[in-house]
């Protein structure tokens, strides 16, 4: 038996006491499963992605710098040419690299000459967006979201038109030189910068 941690000299403080003990009793069973889930590790399908995203135009970076406010940026778009202006080493290539592999580049150029043993993180703060067109309430483009599939594109796009037809979907991917429309299904993944086509039904 679980015995509240106050005593009962007076019956007016005993009755508070106990009903101090199960406020905190009720707000710490509440709390516990939130503190579990910050700090829970990383979906495997969007670790994947961070570990193997290739960075393009319009995706949006911050730098960190340990101890180097003078050398982090925050926020940073990648422009079309897909460099980076950074402080002492210029423009930073970034177009089709990884964060992992930007920051082994920033480390490298700032380690020996400036700084000792530099510790560089990166982050990607907004994800270049999607595009989604045809039969949808709000045709466009959208920030892509880790684990995007036509579905929650859709989703997004204010959902399906009544007369669309979930066997004709397409998505012309990005860098695919050709340009050529693929076959997809309704759970088919979207990533950023994929043009993604939902037909009309005509039956």
């Amino acid at each position: 038996m679980i015995r509240p941690p106050f005593s009962c000299s007076a019956p007016g403080k005993c009755l508070n006491g106990i009903f101090s003990f199960f406020l905190v009793a009720i707000a710490l069973f509440f709390l516990a499963p939130l503190t579990a889930a910050a700090q829970a590790p990383l979906p495997k399908d969007v670790a994947s992605l961070l570990s193997t995203y290739k960075l393009a135009a319009g995706d949006v970076i911050t730098i960190r710098v340990f101890g180097e406010d003078d050398l982090s940026r925050e926020k940073i778009r990648l422009s079309d040419a897909g460099t980076i202006p950074y402080p002492v080493l210029g423009e930073v290539r970034a177009l089709g690299l990884t964060i992992g592999e930007i920051e082994k580049s920033i480390t490298a150029g700032l380690n020996g000459r400036y700084l000792v043993n530099p510790r560089v993180s990166i982050t990607i703060e907004e994800y270049r967006p999607f595009y989604i067109n045809g039969m949808v309430e709000r045709p466009g483009g959208y920030p892509f979201q880790p684990g995007l599939t036509v579905l929650k594109a859709s989703s997004l796009a204010g959902g399906f038109k009544e007369r669309a037809s979930f066997s004709k979907i397409s998505i012309i991917r990005e860098g695919d030189p050709s340009n050529r429309p693929q076959k997809a299904e309704i759970n088919s993944p979207v990533n950023p910068g994929d043009t993604v086509f939902i037909e009309e039904s005509f039956f």
